[in-house]
């Protein structure tokens, strides 16, 4: 008789065709046996950050007392953000942007790639964004060789899990957009409002609003998001009076024409 090799038998004693049997995983990796990893997409570290950071404010010549002046971010969140302890938040980091005129681009550009003109399609293959762990979400910034963009889209994994407190609520100039690609998110807003957003659904707001957001599946939650910072027609039409309905003026009285008496 001719003995099976272990596995080879299925619940009903009958032999398992070799296609059916499920591959072996590894347990500290999750993959497959005999099959490559994927591969990591380009990561920023904080150190290298902090050094792109320092090298634009001392291009400036400014200390880090008028930095933060004109950014608004406090001197110990920059400077230990200079020597890559912290890990910034998307407002303090486009804050930091904006006071420097760093394009985005070339603040999360990959190692060695300098961002060009936007003067033709630019093309982001799949896990080939720049990955930089923010606060509360990872985000994978796409599209980071073309500068000067108007949009800045990102796919972001939602890490937090819980509001800590006031200061987790990022407060910006412009609009934002996120799309759920899976998992669950609720996005608190400064004004007590929360929103539910399952996977297929989306938001729209105006990010000078305080929001935050969290994953509440059991999975971290996976999302599009774009923003784009405020152009000279939305402030124009934030800032423009409400149009008022003209006034309705009264019927002018008809006056007795003054003669000699006759019609």
């Amino acid at each position: 008789m001719t003995r099976l090799g272990r596995g080879a038998r299925g619940p009903a004693g009958k032999i398992r065709p070799h296609h059916q049997r499920k591959p072996r995983v590894k347990p500290h990796t999750g993959t497959r046996t005999g099959t490559k990893p994927k591969a990591e997409p380009p990561t920023l570290d904080r150190t290298t950050l902090g050094h792109r950071l320092r090298t634009a404010r001392k291009r400036f010549g400014w200390t880090l007392a008028q930095l933060a002046e004109r950014s608004g971010v406090s001197i110990t969140t920059i400077s230990r953000a200079e020597r890559g302890q912290l890990a910034l938040g998307y407002e303090n980091f486009t804050a930091l942007g904006r006071a420097l005129e760093m394009d985005m681009n070339a603040m999360f550009a990959s190692t060695g790639v300098k961002p060009a003109k936007l003067d033709g399609p630019v093309v982001t293959r799949a896990g080939k964004g720049v990955v930089y762990r923010g606060l509360s979400i990872a985000y994978e910034f796409l599209g980071t060789t073309a500068a000067g963009k108007q949009m800045s889209p990102i796919v972001g994994t939602v890490h937090a899990r819980r509001i800590q407190g006031p200061e987790d609520f990022v407060r910006h100039a412009g609009e934002e957009f996120a799309y759920v690609l899976s998992g669950e998110i609720d996005v608190h807003f400064d004004n007590g409002e929360v929103v539910r957003l399952a996977r297929g659904d989306s938001l729209y707001f105006d990010s000078r609003l305080g929001h935050a957001y969290v994953s509440v599946s059991r999975q971290l939650a996976r999302i599009v998001g774009m923003t784009i910072g405020e152009s000279g027609h939305m402030q124009s039409a934030r800032e423009a009076p409400a149009l008022k309905a003209p006034r309705k003026t009264a019927p002018a009285k008809k006056t007795a024409a003054r003669g000699n008496g006759s019609r």
